[in-house]
């Protein structure tokens, strides 16, 4: 999801509370709320050789001992709006970064509302070789027409 379509739901639903649905199921607690936005930008090379770069709007979650706090859609757009300039114009995709006894980042997949509440789906995210071409073994056909036995 992109910072555009995540600013604008939650323009048009100001009151609404935020709950996080982590990628098994379970919510965060309802207390989480947003720490930090960050403007991610990444330069690398792949495993091919080929320089890439990326970049994605992250926002940290926190959980305190605050239980009464709530995050309402209008103060995390406000938040947002604070970072626009950190963010710049691009519309970038939006990941979430939260604590689980271990920091993990989650890509938002999307946003439902539930009566007074919004929530933003989070995603799983898996690793992959991006130049598969150039550095992966490529099966011989014996070995796939015979089911991995060569004939």
């Amino acid at each position: 999801m992109r910072i555009s379509e995540l600013s604008s739901t939650l323009a048009n639903t100001p009151e609404a509370t935020i709950r996080f649905q982590l990628p098994n199921g379970e919510l965060a607690p309802a207390h989480a709320h947003v720490t930090e936005v960050a403007r991610i930008s990444k330069r690398f090379i792949d495993c091919g050789g080929t320089l890439r770069e990326d970049s994605m709007c992250r926002l940290q979650t926190w959980v305190a001992d605050d239980y009464d706090h709530r995050l309402t859609a209008g103060k995390l757009a406000k938040i947002l709006q604070k970072a626009r300039e950190l963010l710049g114009e691009e519309d970038l995709e939006i990941d979430v970064e939260h604590d689980m006894g271990y920091v993990t980042q989650f890509p938002l997949q999307s946003i439902t509302q539930q009566g007074t509440e919004l929530t933003l789906k989070l995603a799983g995210r898996n690793t992959a070789c991006l130049a598969p071409e150039l550095c992966c073994p490529t099966p011989s056909q014996s070995t796939i027409v015979g089911l991995g036995r060569k004939r």
